[in-house]
């Protein structure tokens, strides 16, 4: 599922060449996907606890790879296929609602101890991590044999899965009395009574987060085939330079920060300043191996930040709500995913100190969160 969205990045700048749109029209394309699983991850958590987690994930995969048919249908035989590829993205966009994020829970009801739990999480993350790498270059690799491939292969990888879910992964022997939507409600109302302060804070760090990381991401894809003539897989291989350094300080952060709440808070303070100072970089030089590194740098203090977060809520939320709160913040970090294109596409219309400003006024907003509002979990 991270493959279905991420490795279209690079390939935009392709698609407003191919189909004639601009580059705002361009960020829809990933906006359109990420605004749908803002409001149906909750849902698609809600149905998994009711009725069962692979009655909800088999058909989500289904609906996504359609969704990946359509769009690729319709850049292939339409000649103004725009509408149709969004309409596409909006049908991924409802079906990685009850995918990705379900798949933590699941994990939760298949192993009776935590330190199964914690190893299979770990290798889901490891996955994950490999998606990111791996997507800008897989996407770009695609897009140099025909621009629309990339949107082929999600049906692929949805159908794939979706067998290997149906006859690998076995239902867990526990069996919980299902609870009403009423419950689940009041469950959730609960838990930001109790924790609503500090839970708001982490959420509101996890969407600038993503939409900075995004932003960055489509402003890299178009920089190299605009101003540098870098395209194809050698494009792929730059985008995955700052993705690499995000996706290894992820790992590394993860390692170490252990149950120290105290600590996680320093860490998401410090990766916001080095991303801060990152993004204040961009500004002073367009010369390309230094904007790569600045970025590779942003991608450090990202990914230090984004282990730290994960960890607060699932150690610090009740294992009953914890389900229900991870799928919130999952959803609210598509917020981010879904602002970050088409908002630097409109300000890199303008000086490139536009953007700049706006990033850094989103991680100051961070900063100031991390720091009066999560320690409160400490005490």
């Amino acid at each position: 599922m991270t493959l279905g969205n991420s490795m279209l990045i690079p390939v935009l700048p392709l698609m407003e060449e191919k189909i004639n749109i601009s580059s705002i029209q361009s960020s829809y394309i990933i906006t359109f996907y990420s605004i749908v699983a803002i409001f149906l991850i909750p849902i698609a958590g809600f149905l998994s606890d009711r009725y069962g987690r692979k009655i909800v994930i088999i058909p989500s995969l289904l609906i996504a790879g359609a969704g990946g048919f359509l769009s690729g249908y319709a850049a292939w035989k339409m000649e103004s296929p725009y509408l149709m590829i969004l309409v596409g993205r909006v049908l991924q966009g409802i079906g990685v609602s009850g995918t990705a994020p379900i798949v933590l829970p699941l994990v939760g009801d298949m192993f009776e101890r935590e330190r199964d739990v914690s190893t299979t999480l770990g290798l889901i993350e490891t996955a994950n991590t490999l998606g990111k790498v791996l997507s800008p270059i897989l996407g770009a690799a695609l897009a140099s044999v025909i621009w629309f491939l990339p949107f082929w292969t999600i049906p692929i990888f949805c159908i794939v899965s979706a067998t290997f879910v149906l006859f690998l992964v076995k239902k867990p022997n526990k069996k919980e009395a299902p609870f009403s939507f009423k419950r689940y409600w009041q469950n959730t109302k609960a838990t930001f009574k109790e924790h609503g302060t500090w839970l708001l804070a982490v959420f509101i760090i996890g969407i600038i987060l993503m939409f900075v990381l995004f932003g960055v991401l489509f402003y890299l894809s178009t920089v190299l085939e605009d101003k540098y003539q870098i395209e194809g897989i050698k494009k792929g291989f730059y985008l995955a330079v700052p993705l690499a350094a995000l996706c290894l300080s992820s790992y590394i952060a993860g390692k170490k920060i252990g149950s120290d709440i105290k600590l996680m808070r320093a860490i998401i303070i410090i990766g916001l300043l080095i991303l801060c100072s990152s993004i204040l970089a961009i500004g002073f030089s367009d010369y390309f191996i230094y904007i790569l590194f600045v970025f590779v740098i942003g991608g450090i203090g990202i990914g230090v930040g984004l282990p730290c977060l994960d960890a607060i809520i699932t150690q610090t939320i009740e294992k009953e709500v914890r389900g229900t709160t991870t799928c919130l913040y999952s959803s609210a970090r598509y917020i981010g995913v879904a602002l970050g294109p088409p908002v630097t596409a409109v300000l890199m219309k303008y000086n490139i100190w536009w953007m700049v400003v706006v990033f850094s006024i989103s991680i100051a907003i961070a900063v100031f969160f991390a720091f009066y509002k999560i320690h409160r979990t400490a005490n």
